[in-house]
């Protein structure tokens, strides 16, 4: 089974990693190549408390992210959140030879920054291994150009502008990579259409079920299952195809329904609302205004 290691800093890690000691308590950057771990890096289980950004070329290694396994490709970035659960697996460690980079950084680092309020915009963070971000030959260069800065300035004395400059790069790289994803998804257009075709057809025999009555909306992160993808990639995916993200697509398809059935039958709110698998009648109420800018009974009459 191997054996799990919870990193709670930066030179714990370095230690695990058998590396020289951090140049910041609060953000590094590995060089694959110089890594040799103090342990056996056959099933490895790991949990670490930083944000993870990793360029690694080399397919010997395999990596798991809570219970999918992902292989490195060449130009293949690999984005990790505080708290997910990494498992390594190499069946023959001594032939591997990797390259790249791995850029870890503490939450710490940006607490109560600018940077760090914005953090729920980088939703990549959250995405599953099987949507790592492949770059080009011109990306790659691009976004390691920046890490190299990154470690030129940790690597420097401390001054009054050094947390302002590495907050500045960090967000100079998370711009790149978001910038990046969206490249991605254009070029993945007629595979994103195919999918959005299923999700739309899951979503919509949901609606056509007795699900709504026993288990009321879908949930974004059970269409997100269903699909094979992560909740906000999923999301994501949506919004830059449709407009409209994975909430706003049930709750499209919810007052679609209400709609009809105020209009083809008599059924008092109450029990239309039932039906559309809510436990109070006033939170429908709520969100048909919401959605529709009138009540259900105005809408009805």
């Amino acid at each position: 089974m191997g054996t799990t290691y919870k990193i709670e800093s930066i030179s714990q890690l370095h230690e695990l990693m058998g590396y020289e000691k951090p140049k910041h308590p609060l953000i590094t950057i590995f060089d694959y190549s110089k890594i040799k771990p103090i342990v056996s890096t056959i099933d490895l289980h790991i949990i670490t408390s930083f944000y993870s950004i990793g360029l690694k070329n080399g397919d010997s290694c395999r990596t798991k992210f809570g219970r999918q396994y992902y292989d490195f490709h060449e130009g293949s970035l690999v984005f990790l959140s505080p708290g997910q659960s990494v498992f390594i697996s190499e069946e023959h460690p001594e032939e591997t030879e990797s390259n790249g980079w791995n850029l870890c950084f503490h939450p710490d680092l940006i607490y109560r920054s600018a940077l760090g309020k914005k953090m729920n915009e980088y939703t990549f963070f959250t995405y599953n291994s099987n949507e790592a971000l492949h770059l080009s030959d011109q990306e790659k260069q691009k976004v390691t150009e920046v890490v190299y800065d990154i470690n030129h300035e940790i690597s420097q004395n401390t001054d009054e502008f050094s947390q302002d400059l590495i907050h500045s790069y960090l967000e100079l790289l998370l711009s790149y990579c978001k910038r990046f994803y969206g490249r991605q998804f254009i070029t993945r257009t007629k595979v994103n259409k195919e999918e959005i075709l299923r999700f739309e057809e899951i979503l919509k025999n949901y609606f056509d079920s007795d699900k709504l009555k026993t288990s009321g909306l879908p949930s974004v992160k059970f269409l997100a299952q269903e699909i094979g993808y992560s909740p906000n990639y999923l999301s994501d995916l949506l919004k830059k195809e449709t407009g409209k993200n994975t909430q706003e697509h049930i709750h499209f398809y919810l007052i679609e329904r209400a709609k009809s059935m105020l209009l083809g039958t008599q059924k008092p709110v109450n029990v239309i609302a039932h039906e559309l698998g809510f436990e109070y009648p006033q939170h429908f109420s709520k969100l048909f205004k919401l959605k529709t800018g009138r009540s259900p009974i105005e809408y009805r009459n």
